[in-house]
């Protein structure tokens, strides 16, 4: 967090998550080629690279842009809501997998199955909307013994839950888990491509 990093944001999203801050993402685009991508990232001075949606592994080429990435030597991190099976992503690329919590409304969309893919090099995200939802990634980190797996994420839903609430549960539950904030919503709001 706090590196820049080129994102590329793919069209299509088969879930509809109640808090989505890109919906702009769900349908539109535009159609480019790989090569195309690889010239347009190669202008900015970073080498992180951060592949999101929308829901990226909706694509069908989306492997092969990550493929393609990791051998133009960048680092590459792969968003993806885990939805989808995270199995045959290149294992150069992190992927970080936003588990659905019930106050998303898409709790039911979780492939659990993803779980036992995680590495070291991997992070899992959940994005807390109350305490309910606090308390079920709580128990599903228990249950799946996710700390053994990757990083873990808490990232409060902007605007619906108080950053200072979910510190304070996270310190008060001495929770093996980082705190987040959306960087780019505190400096830039909900301005498109920030």
């Amino acid at each position: 967090m706090g590196c820049p990093t080129v994102f590329i944001r793919l069209t299509g999203c088969p879930l509809r998550c109640v808090y989505c801050d890109t919906e702009y993402a769900f349908q539109g685009g535009e159609w480019l080629s790989i090569d195309y991508i690889i010239r347009e990232v190669s202008q900015y001075k970073t080498n992180y690279i951060t592949v999101t949606g929308g829901e990226p592994l909706a694509q069908k080429n989306c492997l092969v842009l990550l493929d393609a990435l990791c051998e133009s030597g960048y680092e590459v991190s792969l968003e993806t809501s885990g939805a989808l099976r995270i199995q045959e992503v290149n294992s150069r690329v992190s992927r970080v997998v936003d588990v659905k919590t019930p106050a998303s409304g898409e709790a039911s969309k979780n492939l659990f199955d993803n779980f036992t893919e995680l590495t070291a090099n991997d992070q899992l995200k959940f994005v807390i909307c109350d305490r309910a939802d606090y308390d079920w990634s709580k128990a599903m980190i228990e249950r799946f013994e996710l700390n053994k797996r990757c990083d873990i994420w808490f990232s409060g839903s902007f605007a619906q839950i108080k950053p200072v609430d979910l510190a304070e549960w996270i310190l008060q539950d001495q929770l093996n888990v980082r705190f987040q904030m959306q960087l780019h919503k505190l400096l830039w709001a909900d301005e498109p491509g920030r």
